[in-house]
């Protein structure tokens, strides 16, 4: 059995490796990223989303603070949490859209996804999912309820990817999914039971199921899509599905805030 402190010393590094893969905060791991580490590490990715949840909600309170509207300070949010995160869901949700919308043959849709440069389907992605979430937020309006959403929505959506990278092959020998390998089956669990325990906890369990039946049917219909065009899921393709998750999420938040 592994002594304590060894453990304690790995549950660590693991928590700021899985930091270090979904923000630009300087918290790189002492432990080697080779030899799967990345991939052992994703049970940690809905508590590095919870920080960047929490992140996001601390500046809308503290905009509705300083007298702004709900509209305004949901925007502020959002910048943060993209600031946070480098824009780096948001850029694989704009590099899967193009890539998968405007390409025609697999080699292409890989060769637009690899292109810097955005499209049409990028843009009108980023302006779908920025709206939808923008609009969660606002509707919400309640900081302490915001906060709620953020925290679930930003844990929830990261805690299905350990899942996704094991059940879809990628579809590169390189790039970013491939490097990091498959996660192992006891990362998948963690990772699972850690965002609905995120989504039970936050938004209660009849909204956690309801958010959990969401995220699985687009995991599954972005993985028949990702296989079926490109024939397999690359690290653009992990940000879209985060993307999803995040917009379900709050979509469910806000749909129950409204039906009280």
């Amino acid at each position: 059995m592994m002594p304590r402190a060894e453990l304690l010393k790995d549950i660590v590094a693991d928590l700021r490796m899985a930091a270090s893969f979904v923000t630009i905060l300087p918290v790189a791991s002492s432990k080697p990223a080779g030899d799967g580490a990345v991939a052992r590490a994703t049970w940690a990715l809905p508590i590095a989303g919870l920080l960047v949840g929490l992140a996001g909600a601390f500046v809308y309170k503290v905009a509705i603070r300083c007298g702004l509207t709900p509209n305004l300070a949901a925007l502020f949010a959002l910048t943060t949490t993209a600031l946070i995160t480098g824009a780096l869901h948001e850029d694989g949700l704009a590099d899967t859209a193009d890539g998968l919308g405007g390409g025609r043959t697999r080699e292409r849709k890989l060769e637009i996804m690899r292109d810097s440069r955005i499209g049409t389907y990028g843009v009108c992605a980023l302006i779908l999912s920025f709206g939808l979430r923008w609009s969660a937020l606002a509707t919400i309006g309640s900081p302490f309820a915001v906060t709620l959403a953020l925290c679930a929505a930003h844990a929830a959506s990261r805690a299905g990817v350990p899942a996704f990278m094991t059940l879809v092959p990628p579809a590169r020998p390189d790039g970013l999914s491939a490097s990091a390998g498959a996660p192992p089956g006891r990362s998948v669990a963690v990772a699972f039971a850690l965002g609905t325990l995120a989504l039970a906890l936050a938004l209660g369990p009849a909204k956690a199921l309801a958010g959990v039946i969401l995220l699985s049917l687009a995991g599954l219909m972005l993985a028949r899509l990702a296989i079926r065009q490109i024939g397999g899921q690359t690290g653009d393709i992990l940000g879209a599905f985060e993307q999803l998750g995040e917009i379900l999420i709050l979509l469910v938040a806000a749909s129950f805030q409204m039906g009280g």
